[in-house]
């Protein structure tokens, strides 16, 4: 593998260990996320029939959800297995345990 290589893979991982956290995170409690795009219909229907926590509640896990898919296929497409993950991250601690003999 070489150092490019070594380097994609590992901001791809770094984003899914943050995808990781993030969706392990309670609903009930606000996030800052960058604004999101929502049909308006869907908005204007949900807070006519469910009201504003209700809406929100929807908005967020759609994004949740959305945010699954994608990190789903980021690992797919970088790492193709859970084997293929573990010997990266197994590359990963031995360099920076080389590193951090330096």
């Amino acid at each position: 593998m070489d150092e490019e290589e070594y380097k994609r893979k590992y901001v791809h991982l770094r984003v899914l260990k943050s995808v990781q956290e993030y969706l392990k995170t309670d609903t009930t409690t606000p996030n800052a996320v960058y604004p999101i795009n929502v049909p308006e219909d869907l908005l204007y229907q949900a807070l006519k029939l469910q009201g504003a926590e209700n809406t929100d509640e929807l908005v967020h896990y759609i994004f949740k959800l959305g945010l699954t898919f994608w990190s789903d296929k980021l690992f797919h497409d970088e790492f193709g297995s859970e084997q293929s993950l573990e010997n990266f991250i197994e590359l990963v601690k031995k360099r920076s345990i080389t590193q951090g003999d330096k």
